[in-house]
């Protein structure tokens, strides 16, 4: 049985030029038809498909019409269908944040790559950090922090200096943001059943947001951390393009 096909794309003229060819070339369907959906632009347009179809139970197959492509596989409009029969599935669980702000407002949200806390102001934000319910480091003085999954350990996470965390290794980075104080801290390495709570001192003078890939929570108060093995994706990858390997030749690349 021929597969459904599903064409999306970000508003980049290079995307939306190829969504309309590929549409032309194979059947197209709208995404909740689809048995497959086909995401046209960057790593962060990626996410915003991952984010929309959470509640579908359908894969995603990225080709890349933006810059780094990461999550994507190369662009090419012919043996598309060839390529969607041979890709290789990589399962994603997503971590999961639980926001209480100032205000005593409750908000929940879901980050694939990573959940980062952000100062707002010129003042340095101090951040006290527990696991597990045992508080780790009384206050840690910093631009933020960020917990990051191994899908997502290469990008905001690598800039920060953090660690490269394999595929299915079962462990997340929290990793700090130009921390001042401790000054030698450089993050852990925590396994993915760690349950993390991070909360806001003097938020009231240091105010500090919270981002979930793209869902930002202004004016913090405490945030709570931890992986939701319920939510799973599948992305899809062409064969030895999968994203292990992508996140192995990162560690070597120069």
């Amino acid at each position: 049985m021929t597969k459904k096909i599903a064409f999306v794309s970000s508003r980049s003229p290079d995307a939306e030029e190829a969504r309309q060819l590929l549409s032309k070339k194979y059947s197209s369907v709208e995404p909740a038809e689809a048995d497959i959906i086909v995401a046209l632009g960057g790593d962060g347009y990626m996410l915003e498909a991952i984010h929309r179809n959470m509640s579908r139970d359908v894969p995603i197959y990225g080709m890349n019409r933006g810059t780094v492509g990461f999550l994507l596989n190369s662009y090419d409009e012919d043996n598309l269908l060839e390529r969607l029969d041979n890709a290789k599935p990589e399962k994603l669980n997503p971590l999961h944040m639980r926001v209480t702000t100032d205000s005593g407002v409750q908000q929940e949200a879901y980050g694939f790559n990573e959940i980062s806390l952000l100062r707002q102001t010129r003042q340095a934000a101090n951040i006290q950090v527990s696991i597990d319910g045992r508080v780790r480091i009384e206050t840690l003085m910093c631009d933020g922090c960020l917990v990051a999954t191994p899908a997502g350990s290469t990008a905001y996470n690598l800039s920060a200096h953090g660690p490269i965390l394999p595929i299915g290794s079962g462990v997340l980075a929290l990793t700090p943001i130009s921390a001042f104080r401790p000054r030698r801290w450089q993050g852990a390495v925590l396994r993915q059943e760690a349950k993390i709570h991070l909360t806001v001192l003097d938020h009231d003078k240091r105010p500090v947001s919270a981002v979930a890939d793209a869902h930002e929570v202004r004016n913090v108060a405490e945030v709570d951390i931890s992986v939701a093995l319920e939510k799973e994706m599948t992305l899809l990858f062409d064969e030895g393009h999968n994203l292990e390997e992508r996140i192995l030749n990162e560690q070597f690349t120069p």
